[in-house]
């Protein structure tokens, strides 16, 4: 019954809860972008998913119900997490939809150790040891759609991965180069996190990702530090070769210096973008005008001297992070329209805290496009 289903699921997130040994994160919204999946959430998508019939079969229970040594398995759904484990099981039930593997001490994917997983729908293998994963290990997972092997060592992206992938996480590893088609036949795919990897400009292959339709990509606290153009650090060459797709985009925590007009042309569907943690001194006049969609930017904890020009003509505009720069000043007309039917939407939040501004100076009218008093932030600037 349903009510046992929801039953069963509560407590195996309490148990995840208090016997990991490295908990799951919680993305509550922009700001925990760079953060990992809620397990929780994870069996809640599961569950949607299934009550949709998405690409699930259903699959004869064995006559002889088995369970892994020291897992918990009940409902499609088998937890091994923090059990000191150095290998993938070997008796996992065939009808398995959720294997959760994290937090043990695994160091390799065999390539038999997913054999008969046809119908699985979510594999976590996050905070173990893998450094190796034959390139035949995930064939079988034919439903595969969500990959979670974060805080691993890797220095690559598994070859082969499933067609049906919709979401990967591969962050925290030591992966240093994407390789032209390793995504090849991905279309399926929407998701992907690869922050904190020791990537530099040169481990993007020129067609990396090619065929994607993704709506999120994360590469922050890399190893970016941009190409020479004009004299100045500027975005690299493969922002500007990303799917046109994407909603959003974190590339904070890299080594950029400036934003050109050429480098976010393309993105008109992006809605939230996240430069901070960057060493951004300039933005090319009319960047913005190539992003009619945005909704949140990020830009605090730059080298910024002014605010960006062409925020008043952001119609959906609602978040701005300008915070920890150098802007000693702010016009009149910086972040509003001078005229009428411009704005779509007031702002919802300006953080402008630790910047080197008079706030007793700025006129009222500055801000007469924002929601609330209290959605703009000045703070006190100090050395």
């Amino acid at each position: 019954c349903l009510v046992c289903v929801v039953y069963f699921l509560f407590l195996v997130c309490i148990s995840l809860l208090l016997h990991c040994s490295a908990l799951p994160f919680q993305q509550r919204g922009f700001w925990d972008f760079g953060k990992d999946i809620d397990v929780r959430d994870l069996m809640m998508t599961m569950m949607k998913d299934q009550e949709e019939g998405s690409a699930f079969e259903e699959v004869s229970p064995p006559d002889h119900p088995t369970c892994p040594f020291g897992c918990v398995c009940q409902l499609r759904v088998v937890q091994c997490s923090d059990l000191g484990l150095t290998h993938v099981p070997y008796d996992i039930p065939p009808d398995t939809l959720l294997l959760d593997l994290q937090c043990n001490m695994i160091t390799e994917i065999r390539e038999g150790d997913f054999k008969g997983l046809t119908n699985l729908y979510a594999l976590v293998l996050r905070n173990n040891q893998i450094s190796r994963v034959h390139p035949r290990a995930f064939l079988p997972l034919k439903r595969m759609q969500k990959l979670y092997m974060s805080h691993n060592q890797l220095t690559s992206i598994p070859r082969n991965l499933p067609a049906s992938l919709v979401e990967l996480r591969i962050h925290d590893n030591h992966i240093q180069k994407v390789l032209a088609g390793t995504f090849s036949g991905m279309g399926n795919m929407h998701v992907i996190e690869m922050g904190r990897n020791p990537l530099q400009n040169s481990g993007f292959e020129p067609g990396a990702f090619t065929g994607l339709k993704l709506n999120y990509l994360r590469i922050s606290e890399a190893k970016l530090t941009g190409v020479y153009a004009n004299k100045l650090f500027c975005i690299p060459q493969l922002y500007r070769d990303l799917p046109e797709s994407l909603h959003e985009l974190h590339v904070d925590h890299n080594q950029i210096q400036a934003i050109e007009l050429e480098d976010l042309s393309q993105y008109k569907h992006l809605q939230r973008l996240g430069l901070s943690f960057n060493h951004i001194r300039h933005i090319e006049h009319g960047v913005l005008s190539y992003l009619p969609n945005l909704r949140e930017l990020h830009l605090d904890n730059n080298r910024l001297s002014s605010v960006p020009s062409g925020l008043p003509e952001s119609k959906y505009l609602q978040v701005v992070y300008l915070h920890s720069n150098n802007i000693s000043s702010i016009g009149l007309d910086d972040f509003c329209p001078t005229g009428f039917g411009m704005k779509r939407v007031f702002y919802n939040g300006i953080s402008l805290f630790s910047n080197p501004i008079h706030y007793w100076e700025v006129q009222p009218a500055t801000f007469r496009c924002v929601s609330e008093r209290t959605a703009v932030q000045f703070g006190n600037y100090k050395k």
